[in-house]
């Protein structure tokens, strides 16, 4: 839910965010991901790139907190 809201997927629940995630990137539908799977999936998917990159970049959970 915060990496949800940080990156402003706040109109889904945090399920359905999960689900969306693996269905881009869990290639061989078997409902875990490898750290291969994450990896690759992560690097040829621009938008979940730039969500795990917001994820760990400490200014936008700084912002967050600022606006309330």
């Amino acid at each position: 839910q915060a990496i949800q809201a940080i990156n402003g997927y706040t109109n889904m629940t945090a399920e359905e965010f999960t689900n969306m995630i693996f269905q881009k990137i869990d290639v061989n539908n078997d409902g875990e991901l490898t750290l291969e799977e994450f990896i690759n999936g992560v690097e040829k998917d621009e938008d979940l790139m730039e969500l795990i990159t917001k994820s760990f970049d400490l200014s936008n959970v700084l912002k967050v907190i600022q606006n309330g």
